[in-house]
């Protein structure tokens, strides 16, 4: 069926005149009245009616016309969609996905970017996990992902595109009154007989990885159903935690950071789909760079020798796509 004739009809049941509607569509009476009977034929059924002050809808009439209306309102957004991408306009919704450390540092601070770039643009934000994350990408939930390959690293798919960010140097939390707190970097063998808190298993992982590296255990004790759940153990004085560098400048202020000596680290990387990639996902990955490019100096301040962050990518990139 021709939506200019559903256009008609629709136009006719808003007017409720055959003329009027003519005189909008810039077509002749005689022409919106052969539409309307043409469609009428095709469906099998009047659709209008006649009264003293023109036309309205019959009840089948008023079915349709809420179909008819639906189905136009949706081709005007998919003709709408298609411009925005052949102009670059970014009107079409951004979903974005994050782990729950870059959702709180880089992401907000690379979107406020973007907005002043691309002015008004509706956008949304789904902290997760990166697997969580990975799947929600697939699925076509997210237009893009920053995830980590913290334990169990990132799977390789050739549905996404993956990008290198950098690495993220992870560092000890402790509350404000530790007796370790403002000193650092510090050796995890004198961490060793703390108790630490954990809210996931790759920073766990990561942590316990660490201190077998230096002959030492770490005595995770506490569990915390979520980040800010175990920065509030730390600020407590229950326990000390390991946490993303990434985090640093967003801690509440009774925490603070620590550096470690040969700390770990986890890669960062964007995930995005190889098929129907938003419009703004591109814009969006260089300042999710430039953003993340910006801690590196305050997690310089953390560290004790000197790492070729080249060098460190390409040793990432060989380990996750093993």
């Amino acid at each position: 069926m021709d939506l200019t004739v559903w256009r008609a009809f629709v136009t006719v049941c808003r007017v409720g005149s055959l003329s009027a509607a003519a005189a909008e569509l810039n077509h002749t009476q005689s022409a919106v009245s052969r539409q309307i009977a043409g469609l009428e034929r095709q469906l099998g059924v009047p659709l209008v009616e006649r009264h003293a002050r023109g036309v309205r809808p019959t009840p089948a009439g008023e079915v349709f016309r809420r179909h008819a209306l639906a189905t136009l309102n949706e081709a005007d957004r998919a003709v709408r969609a298609v411009r925005d991408v052949r102009d670059g306009v970014c009107d079409r919704p951004l979903a974005i996905g994050a782990t729950p450390s870059l959702a709180a540092g880089i992401v907000p601070e690379a979107v406020q970017g973007l907005l002043k770039q691309a002015g008004s643009i509706r956008w949304s934000l789904l902290p997760g996990l990166s697997e969580q994350l990975h799947s929600r990408v697939i699925a076509g939930d997210l237009d893009i992902a920053v995830v980590t390959d913290a334990p169990p690293g990132l799977a390789v798919d050739p549905r996404v595109e993956r990008r290198f960010l950098g690495l993220d140097e992870m560092v000890v939390v402790l509350p404000a009154g530790h007796p370790q707190a403002g000193h650092g970097p510090v050796r995890i063998q004198g961490l060793a007989d703390q108790t630490w808190a954990e809210d996931n298993d790759g920073s766990a992982a990561l942590l316990r990885q660490h201190a077998a590296r230096a002959g030492v255990s770490a005595r995770i004790d506490l569990t915390a159903a979520d980040l800010p759940g175990k920065l509030a153990l730390v600020a407590t004085g229950h326990a000390i935690a390991l946490i993303p560098g990434v985090l640093t400048s967003a801690l509440r202020a009774d925490v603070t950071a620590v550096g470690l000596v040969d700390p770990p680290t986890r890669g960062i990387y964007t995930i995005t789909p190889r098929r129907d990639a938003h419009p703004c996902a591109t814009p969006l990955l260089e300042l999710l760079a430039t953003a993340f490019a910006s801690i590196r100096p305050a997690q310089a301040a953390h560290r004790t020798g000197s790492t070729d962050d080249h060098a460190a990518a390409q040793l990432h990139d060989a380990i996750t796509d093993s």
